[in-house]
């Protein structure tokens, strides 16, 4: 009996896919899971495991060759790969050891978040016959919002690590594999030591190129000795050609000649190209690239200034702050008057906290405030539900939490999903003035700033008040200049008087 092996789902909108290496030839005893072909898409390089153990048939569809999604690869003949596999591993001790030390566990993806599809690994922290302890952090992944460590799932030995620094894998992939027990001692690290081996007889000086990356190494004048490769067995991908290009465009001018995706790189100076470092960007730094630049290209983005006594808030603060940490646990900051004063506004200026979806405006009866924290690895946005419900103390606690985990990377996505109005406070770092930007799909968000004393005329008189400047950038094509002045003039009363905020005014 023969089995279909077929082209598995590539991910949202990827229709296509191009076969860059086999790693089977007909003839070849194959188990359950092992790999067989990788496939490579627009974005990502997908391997194609065997679904059954027998023998490799017929490859279908040859390297370099385009398939469809489900599209046929190859034929397995099931069964029959069980008596021949030792004989075709050159290593069979290595086979035999992690039967006789426990066994192997593959280390899988954990679970990423609603939506998120991929991931990036980002660091290893043990290599190849290192032991490990079940629960020892084996890497770590990056995915656009967040970090996640990866636990050994069993004690054991690495045997092998299928997933690279710098690879993106999906949601169900395997990173590594775990072989022995730290008791078997001898027998283990055997069949780790092994697995180079195993790699190095399927590609060695021979492996192939992901097609996509000859001919980008073409176009580019590049040979293969000067590109480094990060696919499996050190196979050259199409992204480490673009990275081969771009460190030779000082170099190379004519080939920036194409019109690029983006503007080429200046020319460096040859004494001073080797003083620069080349850092890969990561996962959240492209995707806070691209949600930023999609925000200026989508929405109609106006800023309008006011400016804020802060006397009468920090007066408030300064006169309840003990008794108010004392009863509940945490300290009463300033972001809480704001957010108080944003939701009180937002109910009279609702286009504010309103969104645009294709030809309809949805307005929501509800404020998910979003408090933009910095964090090592960049700024994210954690959202506070139902802020406009909520009392000065669970505003000032939920800040404080969601801020902690910000900053220790354990945000999920869920909690940085759903907001419809956004604070962000560049007065922490000194900020004066700005113009923040808009987190789509809101049509608002509020820039606080540094207060600071300045010379005020008040009853005719000249005083010295703590002035903090606002700025309110909208979506000019949602909300007009009279909805935006308002909001942030109510937003000003609401600070001065905060007793507005008690009486609702």
């Amino acid at each position: 009996m023969s089995i279909e092996v077929r082209v598995p789902t590539l991910g949202e909108s990827v229709t296509e896919a191009t076969v860059a290496t086999w790693f089977k030839k007909p003839g070849d005893a194959v188990a359950v899971d092992e790999m067989l072909c990788e496939l490579e898409t627009d974005k990502v390089t997908v391997e194609v495991p065997s679904p059954t153990a027998g023998v490799m048939g017929e490859i279908v569809a040859a390297e370099g060759e385009t398939v469809g999604v489900d599209a046929l690869l190859a034929t397995i003949a099931a069964g029959e790969g069980a008596a021949p596999a030792p004989a075709a591993s050159p290593a069979p001790a290595a086979a035999a050891a992690p039967a006789g030390a426990g066994g192997s566990v593959d280390v899988m993806v954990p679970t990423l978040g609603e939506s998120v599809t991929e991931a990036t690994v980002s660091t290893w922290f043990k290599q190849v016959g290192d032991s490990v302890a079940q629960d020892e952090m084996l890497c770590e992944l990056e995915t656009d919002k967040v970090s996640v460590e990866v636990p050994s799932p069993a004690a054991g030995v690495l045997a092998e690590i299928v997933a690279p620094e710098g690879a993106t894998v999906d949601a169900t992939a395997k990173l590594a594999v775990i072989s022995g027990a730290v008791a078997g001692g001898v027998a283990a690290p055997v069949a780790a030591a092994a697995a180079p081996v195993a790699g190095a007889s399927v590609g060695g000086k021979d492996i192939a190129n992901a097609p996509s990356a000859e001919k980008a190494m073409a176009e580019a004048g590049l040979s293969a000795d000067q590109v480094t490769g990060t696919g499996r067995d050190g196979r050259i991908m199409k992204e480490d050609v673009a990275r081969a290009a771009a460190s030779a465009a000082a170099p190379a001018p004519a080939a920036a000649a194409p019109a690029p995706v983006q503007a080429p790189r200046a020319p460096v100076a040859a004494q001073d190209a080797g003083r620069e470092e080349r850092v890969r960007m990561t996962r959240l730094r492209q995707t806070i690239a691209k949600r930023l630049k999609d925000a200026q290209n989508t929405a109609a983005i106006l800023t309008t200034f006011n400016e804020v006594d802060m006397t009468e808030v920090m007066a408030l603060r300064n006169q309840y702050k003990e008794q108010f940490e004392k009863k509940h646990g945490v300290r009463l900051g300033f972001m809480s008057f704001f957010t108080k004063a944003c939701c009180h506004a937002l109910k009279e200026v609702p286009e504010v906290n309103a969104e645009i979806d294709g030809t309809d405006i949805v307005y929501k009866n509800f404020v998910h405030m979003g408090v933009a924290a910095g964090t090592p690895q960049g700024l994210v946005v954690p959202v506070i539900r139902d802020a406009d419900s909520m009392s000065f103390a669970a505003i000032e606690k939920a800040i404080a939490e969601k801020g902690k985990r910000a900053r220790d990377g354990k945000l999920s996505m869920a909690e940085m999903q759903g907001g419809t109005f956004t604070i962000s406070n560049g007065g922490v770092y000194g900020s004066l003035m700005s113009s923040p930007i808009l987190n789509p799909p809101q049509s608002g968000i509020l820039g606080m700033h540094k207060i600071q004393d300045r010379p005020m005329v008040i009853n005719g008189e000249i005083k010295i008040r703590p002035m903090m400047y606002l700025a309110l950038s909208y979506d000019h094509r949602i909300v007009d200049g009279k909805g935006a002045v308002t909001f942030l003039v109510r937003v000003k009363e609401a600070l001065e008087d905060p007793r507005r905020l008690l009486m609702d005014l």
